[in-house]
Formats: structure tokens, C-alpha cells, sequence
């Protein structure tokens, strides 16, 4: 079943694309970037739980698979339209009113830097209701309030189903406290992203 006329309607007319995960999400993270078509006409923001020379392995895979550019955020990068960004380990990134990047050093957020908590929430203030945000697997709880006030502004929230998560914690927190306007399976996320 592929997804419904509403929520197809509210992705082309998104700008900025929200992908967050953690242990588990790398590899689904990476075939889902892979079928995004070069003029996608949106931002695409990867916040990933990750390690420090990880990095470079992944601008390689997507380098070599990807239609788009892929960057990892500096301090200052102005937001454009058809790249995939990637949040910098040991920073928290957010996004500033002005239409470019500001990394901040604070305290880790669920023992996370970059925390997607930290980069849903300042995307919720500036993007509203002309963002979508996609919760992947993950063993912790970072990701569900960024949600929630993501859904809270009129953005679109999903949340990947548990039954479809490597580690269900990071979707279930979401789906709990409300914060997934959607909750679908990883083909039904294919299917919407690529078409």
C-alpha cells in the first residue's frame, strides 16, 4: 500500500527534509538518500548518532551513490535547496532564522552530540509547517520532543514502525508521547520519498 493522497500532496510542497536515526539506521539512511532524485527542489538534513571518522566513510558511499551533494555542516553554511547535509559529530547543529547553519558545543543530549532533539526544535521554530521528519531506529529517546514540536508547528511527523526498526526504542519514545503524525513501514517511507 503506498501513501495516502494527503501526505503525498504534503511532501512535494515540503522544503526541508528531516532524516534522524541512531544505532540501526545507517544502512536504511543510506539506500533511502541513495533513490533521492537530483532536482528534488528540497533540503535534506541527516542528523545521525555516530562516531568521529565516521564521516568519511559515509561522504564516500554517497559520493559515489547519491544524485545530490553531500556536505557535512560547518558553522555559517548558508541552507540550499537539492544537497543532503549531515550533521558534525561533537557539535549539535542547529538552523538559524537567517537560512544558514550555527553549530553549538553544549552538554550531549541523550548522551548524543549531534542531538536530533537539538535540530528538530530549531527546525520547528524557523521551518513550521513547510518541514517533514522522519524518526529511524535507534536505542534511545533522542528524536521524540524535536518531534513533537515539529508536529506541534504543522510539520509533517513520521515515525518508522517499530516492527520495521533494527532498535525500536528512538520511534516507540515518539509514537508514545503523540509525536508521529504518521506511522509507517520502511517500504511505505520508500514509496513516499521516491515518488
Amino acid at each position: 500500500m503506498g501513501p495516502d493522497k494527503n501526505l503525498l500532496e504534503r511532501w512535494h510542497t515540503t522544503e526541508i527534509l528531516l532524516l534522524g536515526g541512531s544505532a540501526g539506521s545507517f544502512k536504511l539512511l543510506f539506500q533511502l538518500v541513495k533513490g533521492l532524485p537530483a532536482d528534488l527542489d528540497k533540503t535534506v538534513i541527516i542528523v545521525i548518532h555516530r562516531k568521529r571518522n565516521f564521516f568519511s566513510e559515509i561522504e564516500k558511499l554517497f559520493a559515489e551513490n547519491s544524485f545530490l551533494p553531500i556536505r557535512e555542516i560547518e558553522d555559517k553554511d548558508i541552507v540550499k535547496k537539492n544537497t543532503i547535509y549531515i550533521a558534525p559529530v561533537n557539535y549539535h547543529t542547529l538552523i538559524e532564522n537567517d537560512g544558514y547553519f550555527s553549530l553549538d558545543v553544549s552538554e550531549a543530549v541523550w548522551y548524543s552530540k549531534p542531538s536530533i532533539d537539538v535540530t528538530f526544535e530549531s527546525a520547528a521554530e524557523v521551518y513550521k509547517d513547510r518541514c517533514m521528519a522522519i524518526l529511524f531506529s535507534g536505542a534511545n529517546q533522542d528524536g521524540a520532543e524535536g518531534m513533537l514540536k515539529l508536529r506541534q508547528t504543522g510539520a509533517v511527523t513520521i515515525a518508522q514502525h517499530p516492527d520495521d526498526a533494527e532498535m525500536d526504542e528512538m520511534p516507540t519514545a515518539a509514537i508514545n508521547i503523540n509525536a508521529a503524525t504518521y506511522v509507517l513501514r520502511t517500504d511505505e517511507i520508500f514509496k513516499l520519498l521516491h515518488t
